[in-house]
């Protein structure tokens, strides 16, 4: 069971605590506001049930009363104010009283503190990255809604959309073939349509695709890598082919040898005004770099910002932006 909420008497205290703890949630209150006592006990009953994992979460009380420069430096204007932080980075805030947002977040702690006790447990102290993280961004792969996310044209002989987003390094990186094909190739031809739905509006900043084809220059049915890529945001469901073809896409991509690294990552930076407040993206591999007729993709790695949580089932297409 996780330990009561500990009380920070400084920033100091408050800054070791987050570059100690992999995943910190903080509650802001004052001792004048009842609102903001109750939500500390609210949030300690709702993390109770988190058996054995005090190693990798921390729940935390802050006094902004007290603490007037922590509370500046995270603009906290309403309380309650609870704060779910992940490598010492802000994943997620739910300001006011505020019960169903608040039951949302303690969902998006239980998910991050499996996938830290996996980790954990593995002796793998983080995920395996393809690239670097640009500076003062964070990795929300972790925002896609799998169950609900579709690809198309996808050969079943090779791995299901959830390889995609697998925070296991590739195999074909790891020296061995391995027991499955955790990577996806297209089937009848060298596209892919790839419709990616959040649990949360997100705000992106990056796109890092992995692919690492075989490098048997002789074999002509070999995968490519993706080439010609198509951007959309904010569709309710994927894309048919011919419309992907002729749709206007929020960004259009094309991808060189120069791009990707020795990890087969190529880091992809995206139009950040017409990347805000985006509820779901869709991936067209429009073609591959070469003459085969299949493309492959290893992982797929989105990088941005997290915002309020949006309602579950509930995907609503959000008007084009201006220009579009």
């Amino acid at each position: 069971m996780v330990s009561p909420a500990v009380e920070i008497k400084s920033p100091a205290e408050w800054s070791s605590l987050l570059d100690a703890t992999k995943i910190v949630v903080a509650q802001f209150y004052s001792p004048s506001n009842a609102a903001s006592l109750e939500a500390i006990h609210v949030l300690e009953h709702h993390s109770q049930d988190l058996e054995g994992h005090g190693t990798v979460l921390k729940l935390a009380k802050v006094n902004v009363d007290e603490l007037k420069a922590i509370k500046s430096a995270y603009s906290i204007t309403t309380l309650p104010t609870t704060m779910l932080f992940q490598n010492g980075k802000e994943i997620d805030k739910v300001a006011g009283d505020n019960p169903r947002r608040l039951a949302q977040l303690v969902d998006k702690l239980k998910r991050a503190v499996d996938s830290a006790k996996t980790e954990q447990a593995s002796g793998s102290s983080s995920s395996w990255k393809g690239a670097a993280l640009p500076r003062g961004y964070v990795d929300v792969t972790d925002q896609v809604e799998l169950n609900r996310s579709e690809l198309l044209n996808v050969d079943t002989d090779t791995g299901g959309v959830r390889v995609l987003f697998s925070s296991e390094k590739p195999s074909a990186l790891s020296g061995g073939k391995g027991t499955a094909k955790d990577w996806v190739e297209s089937d009848t031809d060298d596209q892919l349509l790839l419709f990616m739905p959040f649990q949360s509006m997100l705000k992106l900043h990056t796109l890092q695709i992995t692919s690492l084809p075989p490098t048997d220059d002789d074999d002509d049915e070999a995968p490519m890598r993706p080439k010609t890529i198509k951007l959309f945001v904010n569709k309710p469901h994927n894309l048919g082919f011919d419309e992907a073809e002729d749709l206007q896409a929020t960004q259009d991509i094309e991808l060189s040898e120069s791009d990707w690294n020795k990890e087969g990552t190529a880091s992809i930076p995206l139009r950040y005004v017409r990347f805000q407040n985006i509820n779901s993206l869709v991936l067209f591999v429009v073609n591959g770099d070469g003459d085969s007729e299949k493309v492959r993709i290893d992982r797929l790695r989105l990088i941005g910002e997290s915002g309020a949580a949006r309602d579950m089932g509930k995907l609503e297409k959000i008007g084009d932006l201006p220009g579009e």
